[in-house]
């Protein structure tokens, strides 16, 4: 489980709901929640490599990796690393590609107000938004978004090869994308599912950048339904 630029608590109930029916992994990306950051280790590919990496120390098979905004970036860059260890990808609201169209922008949380930006990125802001309420939480909660701005470089959270270069996934996939999202949009998310071959696109209503928060239920049927997917098909290689 990856989670993105608002760091590991964010994926923090999913990763238990998960820890009921199977083993999750959630690695804290260098330079998150505290942890120290190498300077050279400064692009998206350097954490892909490093977590695939991970997948050998531990020793795991039959992975899938789910990643959410930037941890979906990172997920895609994990399958195109060919790992044996990778069963698939699922890709919660992610980040990573260009938009399409010049005139449309991701959205740099560092260049809005944080009230703006849990507006942009929930679908019921009042009651799942919860702002920084000390000084401490404040400066955890910048200093996540400074390391946001190392990785996610210029152009802003998108490698301009990416969109391409995901044709060569060959692992089964699905992109599941909350529907009120206004950091980037549905047709974003439909846009990314449709450079992945033969991966599926879920939208989750009364959802927004992070669905697994808002509609954790929906989420994890959505899991459970890839899951199977993804043992139906290795199923039929092995035969």
């Amino acid at each position: 489980m990856l989670h993105g630029g608002a760091g590991p608590l964010s994926v923090a109930g999913l990763t238990a709901a998960l820890s009921n029916h199977a083993r999750a992994v959630t690695p804290i990306h260098p330079g998150f929640a505290s942890q120290p950051r190498p300077q050279w280790f400064h692009r998206v590919s350097d954490i892909a490599l490093a977590y695939v990496a991970l997948l050998e120390k531990l020793d795991l098979h039959n992975v899938i990796v789910i990643g959410n905004s930037i941890g979906g970036w990172i997920a895609a860059e994990m399958a195109l690393r060919k790992s044996p260890r990778v069963a698939g990808i699922m890709l919660l609201n992610a980040a990573g590609i260009d938009t399409g169209s010049p005139d449309r922008k991701i959205v740099d949380p560092m260049a809005i107000s944080p009230a703006e930006r849990t507006a942009l990125a929930f679908h019921d802001p009042v009651r799942y938004g919860i702002a920084p309420t000390t000084p401490e939480a404040l400066a955890a909660m910048q200093a996540n978004q400074q390391t946001l701005r190392v990785y996610a470089g210029e152009p802003f959270m998108h490698d301009p090869t990416l969109r391409a270069r995901l044709a060569d996934i060959d692992v089964p996939a699905m992109v599941v994308w909350g529907e009120s999202d206004r950091i980037v949009d549905t047709d974003y998310g439909r846009l990314f599912a449709h450079s992945i071959p033969g991966a599926t696109f879920e939208g989750v209503k009364e959802a927004g950048h992070f669905p697994h928060i808002e509609q954790l239920q929906k989420v994890l049927e959505l899991i459970g339904g890839f899951t199977r997917r993804v043992e139906q098909s290795r199923e039929k290689v092995a035969t």
